[in-house]
């Protein structure tokens, strides 16, 4: 049986942006309209139980602000839900009261006079819209962000199987998240930079700053394979190379500390291409976290001080990053869409530049024009905004269910 189907992924007021095409008839049950989320009894019922919640704290502050009942420990503790729940709240009695609106315009529908029935007919769609665009803010007002969302990051690139080929595939895609970057108007400092002789990149780290730059590059992370004939392929065979990419969230300096007595900070030469400072000076550096053996080295700038920052940079986003991916690991190690770099050693995409087809085989998703979606913009956006997606509703359907064994 074929499960060749057409996804229209839909933006925030329901209206369809682009199709992707997909093979797997998982993906067509897990990517569930905004209708069928809320249609869900047990979304409803978490709703109504947040709305309890929030009324009951509310009680009590307003309560206990007269009559001293609580503890500050407790009216801090209610005060804080309060505030925390009170957006949620306001959309949840604003989603309510479009609805009686759009009940109220369905009935002018039925009226003899036609002038009625087309404002009608205008309120209504405007009534749908606005269902649209509050059902999507409850979703997210509803999914707890994570930790490092709000974080900048460092990406590293490494050619893997495949050789020059390899190497020259991990140059492209270096140079697709440099215009993924520019798109987005995030800077992008290069730390690490290992070219091959024919033009290629060995390995390459850069520091991504900006609005949501970890949250939109955090599904990057995993092996990419690229099929295709290299340029120097005499006899016009088909190679398969590959490529892997490392997101590291950047922690903030004051919630995560390393002691430096854990460090060893080694210095030596540069090596391979960097101008006449090379094999001069020992500007190279090397830092060792000897309680996990975390290494990082730059090797980048001809000042040592500047590469031993870049390298303490980088250090810090894997020491942070291995202990964010320790405390979720638990949580999420049944997810399809795995998050920074829990899918590190796990093949996410395939580019086919025969075929000219990029396909995400995580949620099955394929889109068409290998050279648009190298160019880092529109494309790539947009699929890892249905990245996001899927992984929201992974997030909310685990919320659900707690909340359903709760109740069992």
């Amino acid at each position: 049986m074929s499960f060749n189907q057409t996804v229209r992924f839909q933006n925030h007021c329901g209206r369809t942006t682009r199709t992707f095409h997909t093979g797997t008839p998982s993906l067509v049950a897990k990517l569930l309209s905004l209708d069928e989320l809320f249609a869900r009894r047990s979304l409803q019922e978490y709703l109504k139980k947040m709305e309890t919640e929030y009324s009951e704290c509310l009680r009590a502050v307003n309560t206990s602000a007269t009559e001293e009942q609580c503890s500050q420990d407790e009216m801090r503790t209610k005060r804080s839900k309060v505030s925390q729940l009170a957006p949620l709240i306001q959309s949840i009695r604003e989603l309510d009261t479009k609805h009686k609106e759009i009940t109220e315009t369905e009935m002018l529908l039925k009226d003899e006079d036609p002038a009625l029935r087309e404002l009608a007919e205008l309120e209504r769609e405007g009534c749908v819209q606005d269902i649209q665009h509050l059902r999507q803010k409850i979703l997210e007002l509803l999914i707890p962000e994570e930790e490092a969302d709000l974080s900048d990051l460092i990406l590293e690139v490494t050619a893997g199987v495949g050789g020059q080929e390899a190497m020259l595939f991990t140059a492209e895609v270096f140079d697709m998240y440099q215009g993924f970057a520019q798109h987005h108007g995030w800077s992008f400092d290069i730390l690490e930079h290992m070219i091959s002789d024919i033009g290629g990149l060995r390995h390459a780290s850069v520091s991504i700053s900006g609005p949501q730059s970890y949250k939109k590059m955090k599904f990057e992370a995993g092996v990419h394979r690229v099929q295709r004939i290299p340029k120097t392929e005499k006899q016009s065979r088909m190679h398969t190379s590959t490529m892997t990419v490392a997101v590291l969230p950047q922690p903030p300096e004051i919630s995560f500390t390393i002691n430096p007595k854990d460090l060893r900070i080694d210095t030596k030469r540069a090596s391979g291409a960097g101008g006449q400072h090379v094999n001069t000076t020992d500007s190279a550096v090397r830092i060792v976290h000897l309680p996990t053996g975390v290494v990082a080295e730059c090797q980048q700038e001809r000042s040592q001080l500047k590469n031993r920052e870049k390298a303490m940079k980088t250090l810090r986003a894997k020491l942070y990053s291995m202990k964010l991916e320790e405390e979720t690991s638990k949580r999420y190690n049944q997810r399809k869409v795995q998050i920074g770099t829990k899918g590190r050693s796990e093949k996410i995409r395939t580019y086919n530049f025969a075929q000219d087809r990029i396909t995400d085989h995580r949620i099955g998703i394929t889109v068409h024009d290998v050279k648009s979606f190298l160019l880092g913009e529109d494309l790539l956006d947009e699929m890892n905004s249905s990245l996001q997606e899927f992984s929201n509703q992974e997030t909310l359907m685990e919320l659900l269910g707690e909340y359903d064994q709760e109740g069992s």
